[in-house]
C-alpha cells in the first residue's frame, strides 16, 4: 500500500517550499524515519524524514518550488506495482492539481483528494467552512491525517480569532513601482536583484513590527576596560574555547533581565508573558539577509558553553542548517555592528520579543575617574523598547543591570 509523502509546513508563514535535494535516488529503498530530502525555507534547509519504509517513487524535481500540503513523492512497498499521471508530484503552482495514483491493491487508493486550487490539503467542508469565515487556509494548522485540515481546525481558527480584539492589518511592504523607478535612471545603469523568500520575509516582519510595536530607546555608555582584561586572561588559560565580546554581551544581558525579571517579557492581547529563563536571539548575517539564532537559558550557562554554543549556531544559521526551534521564539535579542565599526544604532524589535539590545563598537574616548578625565574604551548600547510591555524606569532598571555586569565582569563569574 503506497504512502503519500507531502511536503511538511515546517514555517508558520510558509506557503512554498524547495526541495534543494533528495537524499534517496527513484526506486532505492528507504526506512521510516530516515533522511529522505532537503526542503529550503527562508531560512534554513531541513532534512524532511521518509513517513514509512518501502521504495522511493516519483520524486518531485530538486529546485522546485511546491506548495504546503501537495505531494512530492510516494513510498510503495517491496514489489508493488505503481502508476501515476505525470504532473502528479511537481505541483509548481497552486493551481495545479495532483492526480489520483493507481496501486495494484484489492481496493482502489484514493490518496490524492481534496488538493485542489489553494494547493492545500483540506476537506470539502473545511475550505467551505473557512471561505464563509474569511479565513486563510494557509494560516490553518491541519491535524487530519497528512497534515489535512478537518472541521475542528476551522472551528478552533474561528474561536481564536473571536476571542482577539479587532486589529489592523499590518500593511504590506511597499517600494516603488518598477516603472517610476526606472525613469529615474537612465537604462544599462543597474542591475536588478529579485527579492528572494527571506528579503520578502524580513520586509514583511520589520514593517509589521513598525507598525504595530510603540518603539522606544534607551542609550548607555560601558566602559569595557576590566572586561577587556579579564576576556585576555581566561583566553589565555583556555584550551578549548576562546571567548568573545559578544559571548561575554550575551552573558551580561541574560544576567540583567534575570535580575530584572519583568522586563523579559512578552506582550499579548489578553496577558503579559514573563518569562521564566532569558533565551537571547543573537543576529548572524548570511548570504541575503540574517537570522537568529537563540542561546536559551543563557542566564545559566558558564561563558564557556555560551561561547561553543554560539559558535555552532553561526556556523549553521550561514549553512541554513538550523531547525525550527533553534531561531524561532526567545525572550529578547541581541544585535552587534561593534565588528563593522559601528559606533551606535537602533535595532527594530522582533516580536514577540519585548526588547533587542544593539551593541556598538569599543573605541578609545575618556572617562572622568575619581574627578581625573582618563583614557578609556566605552561601548555605546541603544535598547530598543516595547512601551506596552516594558516602561521606561523598568527598561532603564535592565540597561543600568547590563552596565554594571560589563563594568565589572567578574560578577559575572560568580
Amino acid at each position: 500500500m503506497a504512502t503519500e509523502v507531502i511536503l511538511p509546513k515546517v514555517d508558520m508563514d510558509m506557503a512554498t517550499g524547495r526541495i534543494s535535494r533528495w537524499l534517496v535516488a527513484e526506486g532505492a529503498a528507504v526506512k521510516q524515519g530516515d533522511p529522505l530530502f532537503e526542503i529550503e525555507t527562508d531560512k534554513a534547509a531541513m532534512e524532511i524524514e521518509a513517513p514509512a519504509s518501502g521504495v522511493l517513487r516519483n520524486p518531485a524535481a530538486q529546485g522546485s518550488d511546491i506548495p504546503v500540503g501537495n505531494a512530492v513523492a510516494w513510498i510503495v512497498a517491496e514489489g508493488e506495482s505503481f502508476t501515476t499521471a505525470p504532473a502528479a508530484v511537481a505541483a509548481t503552482t497552486p493551481t495545479q492539481k495532483v492526480e489520483a495514483i493507481e496501486v495494484a491493491q484489492p481496493a482502489a487508493l484514493p490518496v490524492a483528494a481534496n488538493l485542489n486550487g489553494s494547493g492545500l490539503r483540506a476537506t470539502p467542508l473545511a475550505r467551505r467552512m473557512a471561505r464563509l469565515a474569511g479565513l486563510d487556509l494557509a494560516r490553518i494548522n491541519g491535524t487530519g491525517p497528512h497534515g489535512r485540515i478537518v472541521r475542528a481546525d476551522v472551528e478552533d481558527a474561528v474561536a481564536v480569532r473571536a476571542a482577539q480584539p479587532a486589529a489592523a492589518a499590518a500593511p504590506v511592504p511597499q517600494g516603488a513601482s518598477e516603472a517610476s523607478v526606472r525613469k529615474l535612471f537612465a537604462e544599462g545603469s543597474y542591475r536588478e536583484v529579485a527579492h528572494d523568500k527571506m528579503r520578502l520575509t524580513i520586509a514583511r516582519r520589520l514593517v509589521e513590527a513598525k507598525s504595530t510595536v510603540p518603539h522606544f530607546y534607551l542609550s548607555a555608555d560601558c566602559r569595557l576596560d576590566e572586561l577587556l582584561a579579564l576576556r585576555t586572561d581566561i583566553n589565555a588559560g583556555a584550551t578549548t574555547y576562546k571567548l568573545s565580546i559578544n559571548d561575554m554581551i550575551i552573558k551580561a544581558w541574560a544576567l540583567a533581565l534575570r535580575d530584572v525579571p519583568m522586563a523579559n517579557a512578552t506582550w499579548t492581547d489578553g496577558t503579559m508573558l514573563i518569562h521564566n529563563s532569558v533565551d537571547i536571539g543573537v543576529a548572524v548575517s548570511i548570504d541575503g539577509g540574517l537570522i537568529t539564532p537563540i542561546v536559551r537559558n543563557a542566564e545559566t550557562k558558564p561563558l564557556s558553553a555560551i561561547s561553543s554554543e554560539m559558535k555552532d549556531l553561526a556556523a549553521r544559521a550561514k549553512a541554513k542548517k538550523l531547525k525550527n526551534d533553534e531561531y524561532q521564539g526567545g525572550t529578547t535579542a541581541i544585535s552587534n555592528l561593534g565588528m563593522f565599526g559601528v559606533k551606535d544604532f537602533a535595532a527594530i524589535i522582533n516580536p514577540p520579543h519585548a526588547t533587542i539590545l544593539a551593541v556598538g563598537a569599543g573605541e578609545q574616548r575618556g572617562a572622568w575617574e575619581n574627578g581625573v578625565f582618563v583614557p578609556a574604551t566605552l561601548m555605546t548600547v541603544t535598547l530598543s523598547v516595547d512601551h506596552r510591555a516594558v516602561d521606561g524606569a523598568l527598561g532603564a532598571q535592565a540597561l543600568q543591570a547590563f552596565k554594571g555586569y560589563i563594568e565589572k565582569p567578574l560578577s559575572m563569574l560568580v
